[in-house]
């Protein structure tokens, strides 16, 4: 009874042994096979590091501002009585804005004329007689006083008309009227801003280093978010000499065409300010760059010294420089010609085999403008 027990035991250690071992087996070419399997290579799309001539210029943000801009405003107190334009309008220098009550100064003009002609009257008088030694000096210096008040009295009546009468101190764009029929104005009062809207000026700042670089006549370009797709041409006109003392930066101003009137004081615009300088370098799009906290990088196609006719990636590290639109300048790390994966590069590896295949390639632009998806 022992001896069967026993031997059952050895069978059963025998048994676990033998699939023990055959497990074995089974992880061990697993393993081996793990090790010798090849990824399939990865599709991507491709472009070449290309040289080219790109202009020099300076990035800024400015405002845009009018040439000529004010506030119409009240200069006396008076009831309005007529109002001879409408919001929105352009104006000629000269045509009348508003007109205040001015029945009380026109009541008393005849009368202060009338003093004023005889007291012209008396001096010319008094002048001959004085001549002849009939008056004394000081009875002709009195109505010579006389006289010069009376003239007085006429222009005083004379400007409160016209500061009562508002006419457009030039010729622009009006805003939206800020006063009513009848209402009564008080000095400081406004009445209407009026812009001149063609040319606009564009100021914006540039640190100091770039001092020496800048000078009247540089051609501008700028754009907005508010016309999208369109850039406006320019120049600078004046250069603050004074630098401010608290940014280091100094205040350039540029004048600009504005025909249709579409670009409006208070913009918020994009300026480039054009150098004559123009420099050669290497680009690629910007989609091709992995950017990373340690050092931004892109992937270079070579071929597979292994397997004849394939194509693996080569990470390389780049320094970048200016960017503009799709494209990004690369001072170091590329050679003009090498072919670099262009789109998806977040999902590959060094050394990854790959195939080209650029029929889903997206279209690079210098100047891209984005469809309204």
């Amino acid at each position: 009874m022992k001896k069967r027990i026993i031997l059952t035991i050895l069978g059963l250690a025998i048994l676990i042994a033998l699939l023990a071992g055959i497990k074995v087996l089974q992880i061990r070419a697993m393993i081996e096979q793990g090790k010798k399997f090849v990824p399939p290579p990865e599709i991507v799309t491709t472009a070449l590091v290309q040289a080219e001539t790109w202009e020099t210029s300076l990035s800024a943000v400015g405002t845009l501002t009018a040439v000529q801009g004010v506030t119409v405003a009240a200069e006396m107190t008076g009831k309005v009585v007529k109002i001879a334009f409408d919001s929105g309008t352009p104006i000629k220098k000269g045509e009348l804005l508003i007109s205040q009550d001015v029945s009380s100064e026109e009541a008393q003009l005849p009368g202060a004329v009338a003093q004023a002609k005889l007291a012209q009257t008396i001096l010319d008088r008094d002048g001959k007689m004085l001549a002849k030694m009939i008056i004394s000096q000081a009875d002709y210096d009195t109505a010579v006083a006389n006289y010069e008040q009376a003239v007085a009295q006429v222009n005083n009546i004379r400007s409160t008309i016209a500061k009562k009468t508002f006419r457009a101190p030039f010729s622009g764009r009006l805003g939206i009227r800020q006063v009513n029929l009848g209402q009564m104005l008080r000095e400081g009062d406004p009445i209407v801003t009026l812009q001149t809207l063609d040319p606009i000026y564009a100021d914006f700042t540039l640190p100091q280093q770039q001092f020496s670089r800048l000078h009247p006549g540089l051609p501008v370009r700028v754009t907005s978010d508010a016309l999208p797709g369109a850039s406006i041409e320019g120049r600078i006109t004046a250069i603050n000499p004074l630098i401010d003392a608290d940014t280091r930066n100094i205040k350039v101003q540029a004048t600009l065409a504005n025909r249709g009137e579409k670009l409006r004081p208070g913009m918020f615009v994009n300026v480039a300010v054009g150098l004559p300088v123009r420099q050669k370098m290497l680009t690629i799009p910007a989609t091709a760059i992995l950017y990373a906290p340690y050092g931004d990088s892109v992937f270079v196609v070579v071929d597979d010294k292994e397997h004849k006719g394939g194509k693996v990636l080569r990470q390389q590290f780049v320094r970048l420089g200016e960017k503009r639109g799709d494209f990004v300048a690369v001072t170091d790390g590329l050679n003009q010609g090498e072919s670099i994966v262009s789109t998806g590069v977040f999902k590959l590896r060094n050394g990854q085999g790959v195939v080209i295949d650029n029929k889903l390639a997206p279209p690079f632009s210098k100047a891209p403008n984005p469809e309204n998806n």
